[in-house]
């Protein structure tokens, strides 16, 4: 139930915004060419909307173990070195992306605190950085549940069990 609700979740997010900047781009490129006149802080939109598909994809990445991965030596190591070596690289990686989530907090409340806008159009910067905590944050759960969860169990490409 809570993959099912974390992946509607992000996957909405995510494909709202990528939506928003095909929409953007289509309608700002449109004015350019058409009207002369494209859409005011049109680039601005842009950055922060790539910051949502970004870290709103990282859990969903996290969960389907889509991550990058270097394998050539996989063939050579032991069953069981494989398991320890998979554990061992989800705990760091969790505790990378928890240790993000919070600096990141931390960031946002210093942005709202100081009131940090975008240069052009304004915008607080605090809750695009509370955001990205939070997807850091849910990012680095993911990776303790794989950490503890046998690999045997996950098929190549397969996805967390949340």
């Amino acid at each position: 139930m809570i993959k099912k609700l974390l992946q509607t979740l992000c996957g909405l997010l995510a494909g709202a915004a990528l939506f928003a900047i095909m929409a953007l781009t289509f309608l700002d490129v449109g004015g350019r060419k058409l009207l002369d006149n494209s859409i005011p802080g049109s680039f601005e939109m842009t950055e922060l909307l790539m910051v949502v598909v970004i870290f709103a994809a990282l859990p969903l990445v996290s969960m389907r173990g889509e991550h990058v991965v270097f394998d050539s030596l996989d063939s050579y190591l032991s069953p069981r070195v494989l398991r320890l070596q998979k554990a061992l690289i989800n705990l760091l990686i969790a505790a990378a992306m928890l240790a993000l989530g919070w600096l990141m907090w931390r960031t946002g409340g210093q942005f709202l605190q100081s009131g940090e806008t975008t240069a052009q159009l304004k915008l607080l910067k605090a809750p695009f950085i509370y955001g990205m905590a939070v997807m850091c944050t849910l990012s680095g759960l993911v990776h303790l549940v794989l950490m503890v969860r046998p690999p045997a169990d996950l098929a190549e490409g397969e996805g967390v069990a949340l």
